[in-house]
């Protein structure tokens, strides 16, 4: 499958060389956008992906194109393209979200290194998004006695602790923790607890 690169630079050369370069990798599928509004008209549609951007844009600023993606939580990862004098900015991207940064004018290879820890960055991001999904998936299984249950497990509490707590019987405390094994799939406490850490029961 083919790694999705967007462009958005309101430079018609910076966008040419960008394409010109990123195409030359069979493997990469490049796309320009000449402002950061075009750019999040089309994102809700687009695949997932690294986008190369400019901080200096007419319309919305690649600060502001940041603070979106974050808001509406899009699945892409930004690589800053500045100029020089920019360097400050670009700092402050990152700390908005933007994960490196380029200076130009850039070396070729670098840009393609910095492109590619990215993607390795935004599979890594999948897969951890795709694991908490199917934690929560398991999670949303379980009856609302059984995630008390288990939340009073978590807490490192006994059963009859957890019993008197929840105003039960210890031995409907085991029935309900019988029963949420089994709906986790799972044969012992420690790997009831993963789940639980990987849905964001336990903070």
């Amino acid at each position: 499958m083919a790694k999705r690169i967007y462009i958005v630079d309101d430079d018609e050369p910076v966008r040419c060389s960008l394409l010109t370069l990123l195409t030359l990798r069979r493997d990469f599928d490049a796309e320009c956008f000449v402002s950061g509004d075009a750019f999040l008209d089309a994102a809700p549609k687009l695949d997932p992906g690294i986008v190369l951007l400019d901080l200096r844009m007419p319309g919305l600023t690649g600060l502001e194109v940041l603070a979106t993606l974050r808001r509406e939580a899009l699945p892409f990862l930004c690589v800053i393209v500045t100029g020089h004098g920019n360097i400050a900015v670009a700092v402050e991207a990152m700390k908005r979200g933007a994960i490196d940064f380029l200076e130009k004018p850039y070396d070729h290879m670098t840009l393609l290194e910095t492109v590619e820890r990215a993607f390795d960055r935004l599979t890594r991001a999948g897969e951890d998004a795709a694991r908490i999904a199917a934690a929560q998936k398991q999670i949303a299984r379980l009856a609302p006695r059984e995630v008390d249950v288990l939340c009073g497990l978590i807490a490192g509490k006994v059963n009859k602790v957890i019993a008197h707590d929840l105003a039960i019987s210890p031995r409907t405390v085991e029935v309900y923790r019988a029963h949420m094994m089994t709906k986790l799939h799972v044969q012992s406490l420690p790997d009831a607890l993963r789940i639980a850490f990987a849905a964001g029961l336990v903070h």
